[in-house]
């Protein structure tokens, strides 16, 4: 938190958080534009605010698009929400709120968060049916091979339908494939009107990708879900839902025994 706070501290590094609150997903050109600032100061400030993972850089082709991250935010709030009075904290609840608007200017949702375990125990977590029952509630059946289909099992509720598959694979690395049709079982296990089913269940599949990083004792662990058409009901839907669930995650992968 310590690096969070001195990233925070600094005017131009706020100044580059706001232009990143009003449009996610710039690149270096495109901040110093739109900022009063040498491409050598950007880049500075930039490098504090990645070190405090207040942002997230991702590749697309040649380019490097930084994002704002939440999860500091999320760590701040929730130690010192619960310790003092709210109205002293407020700046934090504020600063929060505003980092967990809308994503990417793509509407993307993008998630940083550095979790201590080792790549293979964050692996098992992600796919191993037993653990993520645990943490999520859910598990999938699939055998995880690029292009297999893979059913979404919650309780006695099954989402499954064309397109549902395995993307990606490379164990410890790299693990993507299409987020679950809308069906109707699924509705209704979930309390979802009329309405809001039929609107979600015509739009397309998207996309959730989980990129694993060695850290030194800790693997930083990107989240990444597309795909969403503009005006998506399902969007906003899926913003509060993997907060709560990569924050499960982490406390669940910390505590498991250390693999022998």
């Amino acid at each position: 938190m310590d690096e969070v706070f001195r990233a925070l501290a600094d005017p131009s590094r706020r100044l580059l958080l706001d232009s990143l609150n009003q449009q996610n997903g710039q690149t270096l050109r495109e901040l110093c534009a739109g900022l009063e600032m040498a491409r050598q100061s950007v880049s500075k400030h930039l490098a504090a605010l990645e070190a405090a993972n207040l942002v997230t850089t991702v590749r697309r082709g040649r380019e490097k698009l930084h994002f704002l991250n939440a999860e500091p935010i999320n760590a701040i709030a929730d130690r010192w929400i619960n310790q003092y009075d709210r109205r002293r904290v407020q700046l934090f609840a504020d600063l929060k709120t505003s980092l967990e608007k809308e994503t990417m200017s793509d509407n993307d949702f993008v998630y940083t968060t550095y979790i201590k375990t080792t790549p293979e125990r964050l692996w098992q977590a992600l796919t191993d049916p037993e653990f993520t029952k645990r943490y999520w509630g859910l598990y999938h059946e699939t055998d995880w091979q690029v292009g297999s289909p893979m059913n979404w099992k919650m309780g006695d509720v099954t989402m499954a339908g064309p397109g549902q598959v395995v993307l990606e694979h490379e164990p410890y690395r790299r693990l993507a494939f299409t987020w679950h049709h809308i069906t109707e079982e699924f509705a209704k296990a979930v309390e979802m009107d009329d309405e809001l089913r039929d609107k979600t269940a015509a739009e397309p599949l998207s996309r959730v990708s989980f990129d694993l990083e060695p850290d030194g004792d800790q693997v930083k662990l990107t989240v990444i879900h597309g795909g969403f058409d503009p005006g998506s009901a399902i969007r906003p839907m899926i913003e509060d839902g993997w907060t709560r669930v990569l924050s499960d995650l982490k406390s669940f992968t910390e505590s498991l025994p250390p693999t022998t």
